[in-house]
């Protein structure tokens, strides 16, 4: 029997001294989050926490510049196996252990006291009060604490992003796309309707995501402090965008329109999730897992909102009524069909869309509530897969199995096999991001929004064309 020969790692590219300096920046950012959190003074507080949004912002933004503009353009993913950060080594644990336990005092330990005390982040809170002022005439929250973080981070990194694929105008537009409605959309837009005394709406987001927004109270609620115009105008939307708009995108452009361009949850996937996009699984058991989860939660939400508007129109099923709610749910004092709601929410809206969603990118790749856990991707996919115009295009006459592909797709697709074959990809979990044609060193991949003729046909037809061009 021959010895086992083991071949010694590569080192890892030395990091220049500006490098070293601007990493340094943002590690001092990070550091003057600790007296944000827990200083006493409120002054210091607030300084802290300015001091550190600027030298992380200037810092993440000059090493992006310093790292990708240096080099070739072009997506090299080298070494991503090898760094501890990006191989689920200590430093991606600690990061999700970071995350997670934010998330964890977010949603369940930061509800407001009567006296206006947020808990473990309160300082945090209240040292963004003149900002809170400045947009929405009101002191900051839990929840808008939460929103200028996740928008700075998408901020931030999709300034990242775009140093990193400034050669693909695809690339480009859609990070800035993202960018755009997150900051615009999703964080300065509400803030400027609860100024002008209105109700807190997001038109970025729809049902099945935004499950309250056809909930018969939300919409109550909409119509009474909207008032006639707005609350109209903001019911009108939500509906008519989730059954007309949502259908009529999807078909002429598959769920990329929203879930790549539009989403604030794909919109961080894809800015702040990017290092991590390589650690999809990519197995058939992980697609397994992925169709008896995502499927089942759409059909819960449609379940619920069906139940509330039976409820408000009086003809809920008998057996509904006849339950007692103490004997079918932990939420006390609750209707049946309300606990179902609330159950959804905090098992489906908080712990898996917040917590596990956000908090496992460095351990299970940057989309593992889109492709796990959201009810709109999963009514999006529905879509896509049988109604849609959309598909990927392979050449496997081309492809030199190199993997590029299967490696940067974030919903666990295993790209290669498809390009290996020349068949398309019609798959109800592609968003579209197009990293997998971006990447691609030989042309091989092309998004396309042709017509369904011949949308299951790619391998006969470029079996059919390469046999012309040969014969």
């Amino acid at each position: 029997m021959l010895p086992s020969l083991s071949l010694p790692t590569p080192p890892l590219p030395t990091v220049s001294a500006t490098e070293k300096l601007l990493l340094t920046i943002i590690g001092l950012g990070l550091l003057a989050l600790l007296p944000a959190t827990f200083a006493a003074d409120a002054w210091l507080a607030q300084m802290s926490l300015y001091a550190a949004m600027t030298l992380v912002s200037m810092g993440t933004l000059l090493w992006a510049a310093r790292k990708f503009a240096g080099k070739p353009a072009g997506v090299q993913q080298d070494n991503l196996w090898l760094r501890s950060s990006t191989s689920r080594g200590a430093v991606a644990w600690l990061t999700a252990v970071v995350l997670t336990g934010f998330y964890v005092l977010l949603y369940w330990f930061s509800s407001p006291d009567e006296q206006g005390n947020f808990g473990f982040l309160n300082s945090l809170v209240h040292s963004l009060d003149p900002l809170s002022q400045a947009i929405r005439q009101r002191p900051s929250d839990q929840w808008f604490l939460y929103g200028t973080f996740y928008t700075l981070a998408i901020l931030l990194m999709g300034g990242r992003a775009l140093w990193k694929y400034r050669h693909s105008p695809y690339q480009r537009i859609r990070t800035a796309s993202v960018m755009f409605f997150q900051l615009g959309f999703a964080w300065l837009l509400p803030g400027v309707l609860l100024a002008f005394q209105r109700p807190e709406y997001y038109f970025s987001y729809f049902w099945p995501l935004k499950y309250d927004y056809l909930f018969p109270g939300t919409v109550g609620y909409l119509l009474k402090d909207g008032g006639p115009g707005l609350g109209v105008f903001m019911v009108f939307w939500g509906a008519v965008m989730s059954f007309v708009g949502t259908p009529i995108l999807t078909y002429f452009f598959g769920k990329r329109w929203y879930c790549s361009w539009v989403c604030g949850c794909g919109g961080l996937a894809e800015t702040a999730g990017d290092p991590y996009r390589h650690l999809s699984d990519k197995s058939r058991e992980a697609w397994r897992w992925e169709v008896r989860i995502i499927y089942p939660i759409l059909a819960f939400i449609v379940l619920v909102t069906v139940l509330l508007w039976l409820g408000v129109a009086g003809t809920l099923p008998a057996w509904f009524t006849t339950v007692q709610p103490s004997s079918i749910t932990l939420f006390s004092n609750l209707s049946p069909v309300d606990a179902l709601s609330k159950f959804y929410g905090f098992a489906i809206g908080a712990v898996f869309s917040g917590v596990v969603g956000v908090g496992f990118y460095p351990l299970m790749g940057s989309r593992v509530w889109c492709r796990f856990g959201c009810p709109m991707a999963a009514y999006l996919g529905i879509l896509q897969k049988y109604l849609s115009r959309f598909r990927i295009t392979t050449n496997g006459a081309q492809c030199i199995s190199c993997g590029n592909c299967s490696n940067v797709c974030e919903m666990g697709i295993d790209v290669k096999q498809y390009a290996q074959r020349g068949e398309p990809i019609i798959r109800a979990s592609c968003v579209g991001c197009g990293m997998c044609s971006t990447v691609c060193p030989r042309g091989v991949l092309n998004l396309e929004n042709g017509p369904r003729d011949g949308r299951y046909q790619g391998s006969q037809l470029i079996t059919a064309e390469s046999l012309r061009i040969l014969s």
